[in-house]
C-alpha cells in the first residue's frame, strides 16, 4: 500500500497524540517512520486522493500537532510515496538537507499576505496622482458627464494608471514587512489580488509582523490585505539552490500540487 507524507521531524521530536487520524474516509491512523536521527509522519495513502475539504484540514491538523513540539518540514498534500521503505530511504539520502531546514525553520513559522486595491480608494490616489486623469475627470462632471468617448477615453487612462500601481505597492508590501521577517517567498499570483507573499517570522516576533501589517493597512487605506498564519512554513521547506541541485523536498516523494490554507 501507498505512504502519505505528511512531514518530516527529527526522529527525537516529543510523540504525537495518540490514535491521531489523518487523511482518507475512514481516516487512516497517523504513525512515524523513523530512520537515524530523522523521522517522517506518515499514514497509509487512500487509493483515490483528491484535496476535498475534509482531507486538506486533516492535513493541516496533523501538522499543526507536530509543530507544536518543534520544527517540521511540511509536505504539500498530496506527497504519496510506493511504501514505507522509499520512504525511509530518502530520509536516508538526504539526511544533511533535511537536518539543515529543520535547524533553519525551527522556531518559526509562515504567513502569507496577499494584497488587493480597495477600488474607491486606489482611484482617488491616482487621480491625486495624475493631472491628466484629475483633469479630465473634472471635465467630464462640469460637462454633466462627459461624451461617450470622453467617459472611455477616461476610463482606460484610470484603468493604465492602477495597473501602474499594482507593480509598485506590490514592491511595497514587500519592503515594508521583509526586515520584521527572516526571508521572504514571493508566491505564484492569483486572480484577484495584487501581491501573494510568504513571511518566514520567528514565533517570539510574530506580534511585531502583526503590528506591521497593521501599520500598512493604516497608512495605505487604498490596500486590502488578507494574513494567514501562523502556518506550516510550506514556502519555506526547499532553499532555491537545494530545489534545482536535488529536486524539492516534496517533490521527492511524489507531492501532489495542492497545498492547504495558504489561498
Amino acid at each position: 500500500m501507498s505512504t502519505y507524507v505528511y512531514g518530516i521531524i527529527r526522529a527525537s521530536h516529543s510523540s504525537l497524540p495518540q490514535d491521531m487520524d489523518g487523511i482518507g474516509d475512514p481516516p487512516r491512523p497517523v504513525r512515524v517512520l523513523r530512520q537515524g536521527e530523522l523521522a517522517a509522519i506518515v499514514s497509509d495513502a487512500p487509493e483515490e486522493l483528491r484535496p476535498k475539504r475534509r482531507d486538506l484540514l486533516a492535513h493541516q491538523r496533523v501538522l499543526d500537532a507536530a509543530g507544536a513540539d518543534g520544527a517540521v518540514l511540511p509536505m504539500r498534500f498530496g506527497s504519496v510515496s510506493p511504501d514505507d521503505d522509499t520512504v525511509t530511504t530518502v530520509l536516508s539520502e538526504r539526511a544533511e538537507h533535511f537536518l539543515e531546514r529543520l535547524g533553519t525553520l525551527d522556531g518559526k513559522a509562515e504567513y502569507n499576505v496577499k494584497a488587493n486595491h480597495e477600488e474607491e480608494g486606489v482611484l482617488r490616489l491616482v487621480m491625486a496622482d495624475n493631472d491628466e486623469i484629475r483633469l479630465l475627470a473634472e471635465a467630464n462632471q462640469e460637462a454633466g458627464g462627459g461624451s461617450q468617448e470622453e467617459k472611455v477615453r477616461l476610463g482606460e487612462m484610470a484603468a493604465a494608471a492602477v495597473q501602474g500601481r499594482e507593480a509598485i505597492d506590490a514592491e511595497l508590501l514587500q519592503q515594508a514587512l521583509e526586515p520584521t521577517a527572516e526571508a521572504v517567498s514571493v508566491g505564484p499570483q492569483s486572480t484577484g489580488w495584487l501581491a501573494n507573499l510568504s513571511f518566514l517570522v520567528d514565533r517570539g516576533s510574530a506580534e511585531h509582523f502583526l503590528t506591521a501589517v497593521d501599520g500598512l493597512r493604516q497608512e495605505h487605506p487604498h490596500l486590502e490585505l488578507r494574513v494567514h498564519g501562523p502556518l506550516p512554513p510550506y514556502s519555506f521547506v526547499d532553499t532555491p539552490a537545494s530545489q534545482q541541485a536535488e529536486g524539492g523536498t516534496a517533490e521527492a516523494f511524489g507531492a501532489g500540487a495542492a497545498q492547504p490554507t495558504t489561498g
